[in-house]
C-alpha cells in the first residue's frame, strides 16, 4: 500500500515543449490499492515519466525517439533531488505520491526514469496499480556484459542503487566472466542538477571517482539517469576507447512492448506532446529541463 504525501508546492505548472502552459492544482495524494481512476485504459492517455530531477530527461529522450506519437508528461522532483541520497522509505513515499497523481490525471502508463526509485518502489507500485503498465530502469549490465564478455566494466551509480539486493542480483545473473566494479558517485547527480556541465569542478569530481581506472577499463554502465549527460566528460577522464551503456533505449523498447501488449499504443498521425513539471516550479527550473531535453548525450 502506498502512503499519503502532499505534493510540493501546492500548485505546479505543466509546460509543453512548444511552450504552451497548463496549470494543474496539486492536492494531497493517497494511493488506493488496485484503483485506477480516469483514462488508464484509453489509448489517447499520456505516459507519465518521473525522476528526482533532470536525470530522467535522458530516458525521456529515448522514449520520444522510440514512440514519437505518444504524449509524455515528465515530472522532475528536483525539490527532493537526488533520490540516491535519501532513505529507501523516503524514496518509496515520494514515488508513490507522484504515481498516484499521474494516475488520477489519466496516465495510461508510468515510466520510473530513476534507477534508485525503480529498485525501491517498482514492486509496491505494480501491486497497487495492476492495470497500469509500470516500466522501470536498471543499470544496463546485461548489454554491457554481452558486448564485453571478458571485459572490466565499471558500474557508476548512486550508493543506494549499489547497496540494494536488486543490483547484486543483476551482477549474479549477467556478470558472467566480466570483472564488474561498482563505483558509487555521491554528489554527482546533485551536481548535474545545477547544469554548467563543462565547469572544471565536474571534471574534478569525475576524476576522483573514476580517474584511477583510466587505461584499465573496457566499459562503463551509467547506472543513474543523470549520468548520460556527462558521458563526454567521463570519456575525457577514462579515455576515448571506453564503451558506454545506459538503460534508456531498453526502457523505451520495453514501454513500447507493454503498450502494444495491452492495446494502449497511441493510434494517431500527429506527433506526441512533451510536457514538463517540477516540484520546484520555477521558470528557471522548467527552462533547465528544456535545455537538458535539447542536449546531446
Amino acid at each position: 500500500m502506498c502512503v499519503d504525501i502532499p505534493w510540493q508546492p501546492d500548485t505546479c505548472e505543466w509546460r509543453d515543449w512548444a511552450g504552451e502552459r497548463l496549470l494543474l492544482a496539486h492536492g494531497v495524494c493517497s494511493c488506493d490499492e488496485g484503483k485506477v481512476i480516469g483514462l488508464a485504459g484509453r489509448r489517447d492517455g499520456f505516459v507519465g515519466v518521473f525522476d528526482s530531477g533532470v536525470g530522467g530527461i535522458s530516458v525521456l529522450r529515448s522514449l520520444v525517439e522510440e514512440l514519437p506519437h505518444e504524449d509524455f508528461r515528465f515530472f522532475g522532483d528536483s525539490a527532493n533531488a537526488p533520490y540516491g541520497e535519501k532513505t529507501e522509505g523516503q524514496v518509496l513515499e515520494l514515488s508513490c505520491g507522484i504515481v498516484k497523481r499521474f494516475v488520477d490525471e489519466g496516465a495510461k502508463a508510468i515510466v520510473i526514469a530513476c534507477n534508485t526509485a525503480t529498485s525501491v518502489a517498482a514492486p509496491t507500485l505494480r501491486a497497487a496499480y495492476p492495470d497500469v503498465p509500470i516500466v522501470g530502469i536498471e543499470p544496463a549490465l546485461k548489454p554491457a556484459a554481452r558486448a564485453l564478455p571478458h571485459g572490466r566494466i565499471l558500474v557508476m551509480a548512486t550508493e543506494v542503487t549499489l547497496r540494494l539486493e536488486k543490483y547484486h542480483e543483476l551482477v549474479r545473473a549477467w556478470g558472467g566472466e566480466c570483472e564488474v566494479v561498482p563505483v558509487p558517485c555521491p554528489g554527482l547527480a546533485a551536481r548535474i542538477e545545477h547544469g554548467d556541465l563543462d565547469a572544471p569542478d565536474v571534471l574534478e569530481m569525475l576524476g576522483r571517482y573514476v580517474g584511477a581506472h583510466a587505461g584499465h577499463v573496457d566499459g562503463v554502465v551509467l547506472g543513474c539517469t543523470h549520468y548520460p549527460f556527462v558521458r563526454r566528460q567521463i570519456a575525457e577522464v577514462l579515455g576515448p576507447d571506453v564503451r558506454f551503456f545506459d538503460g534508456g533505449a531498453g526502457t523505451a523498447r520495453q514501454l513500447g512492448a507493454r503498450l502494444a501488449d495491452t492495446g494502449l499504443l497511441a493510434d494517431r498521425d500527429r506527433s506526441g506532446r512533451v510536457e514538463f513539471a517540477s516540484s520546484l516550479d520555477t521558470p528557471e527550473e522548467l527552462a533547465l529541463y528544456e535545455r537538458f531535453f535539447s542536449l546531446s548525450c
